[in-house]
């Protein structure tokens, strides 16, 4: 029988924390971030397996509800009898660098897991018993396991792979030239909102816009369609909390994703939608055949594309679920 998706419940009992970035810490570019710490939040008992989560982009420390019952970017997944629980698991989620103050800098998912190995060494964390990531955090995931491979037990890669395919770049490279054009037209928040929905439409699938949107055409030329509506209202909402610099820097970041698939020693649960036109399922094959140690390999259709990794609960749930229990399996065990 399928294991329905957990409702979310809110969590009061997470505390922030942060470590100090060194004063020679350099970026594999050699540039320096402006930023002098990096942060991060600890939900669930000290004594429960440590578990990172990560995911796109706009994501970032707050992946469950908060104290207040805002809902986080990851609610379904990292709450009270979800997959990723904080009753029974110490979870960290991190927000990645630069921020939205800071200037435009060329990083790597490699850098960002290098600030996740400072945060962990400052709460005094010899390893992580798992990483969960998906989108961009999937690609932070693979290069903290190909770099740290002594502070991970195991790896739930979503939506992600070990190379950036160039259609996936060609998107991306639009919207940063959108992005630079609305800072040179004196409408930089215009441009972040254009490259929004430009990134929106790559994120979703026609068949999910055919069902939603109808084609009704408006009164006269130059008017919205229905759809132009949803995209112009997800543009305005997302320039509220994202930064031409940081979207540029992150957006690269993205591009410059490489990791050798046989140096991921850690057991990998991967996860895949062959609707994804960002990830292509393809890659991720490639991935799987080449890893030292897979667990398991999902790959499934989805509607959703590439956010299938925030859209589709009853499958992830399940996987990650079964992923994950050996770690309470080995906890029984020592208690023992």
């Amino acid at each position: 029988m399928p294991i329905p998706a957990p409702t979310p419940t809110p969590l009061i009992d997470g505390c922030d924390v942060h470590a100090m970035i060194p004063a020679d810490f350099r970026l594999e570019s050699g540039e320096r971030l402006m930023a002098d710490r990096v942060q991060g939040r600890l939900l669930g008992p000290d004594d429960g397996p440590l578990i990172a989560v990560a995911g796109g982009i706009s994501s970032g420390r707050f992946p469950a509800l908060d104290a207040a019952g805002d809902p986080g970017w990851w609610p379904w997944l990292v709450c009270r009898g979800g997959a990723v629980d904080p009753a029974r698991t110490r979870v960290l989620a991190f927000d990645f660098l630069p921020g939205n103050d800071d200037a435009t800098v060329t990083i790597t998912a490699t850098d960002q897991a290098r600030l996740l190995k400072l945060l962990l060494d400052a709460i005094g964390a010899a390893r992580l018993d798992a990483f969960v990531g998906a989108s961009y955090g999937g690609a932070v995931a693979l290069a903290f396991a190909a770099a740290f491979p002594d502070h991970i037990g195991r790896l739930v890669v979503i939506s992600a792979a070990h190379r950036t395919h160039p259609m996936a770049t060609a998107l991306r490279g639009l919207q940063r030239r959108l992005l630079v054009f609305g800072r040179a037209a004196g409408q930089e928040a215009q441009g972040v909102a254009l490259a929004r929905e430009l990134a929106m439409i790559s994120y979703r699938t026609p068949e999910e816009f055919g069902l939603r949107f109808a084609s009704t055409a408006p009164a006269a030329a130059g008017d919205a369609y229905p759809v132009c509506d949803y995209l112009t209202a997800r543009g305005v909402a997302y320039r509220q909390i994202m930064s031409v610099d940081r979207w540029i820097s992150l957006s690269d970041s993205l591009d410059r994703h490489a990791v050798a698939p046989e140096r991921i020693l850690a057991p990998l649960t991967l996860i895949g939608f062959t609707s994804d036109r960002l990830v292509p399922i393809e890659d991720l094959r490639d991935l799987a055949a080449r890893v030292p140690v897979l667990q398991q390999f999902v790959e499934a259709p989805s509607i959703f594309g590439h956010d299938a990794f925030l859209k589709e609960r009853e499958l992830i749930s399940r996987t990650l679920t079964d992923a994950l229990l050996p770690l309470f399996t080995r906890s029984r065990e020592i208690a023992a």
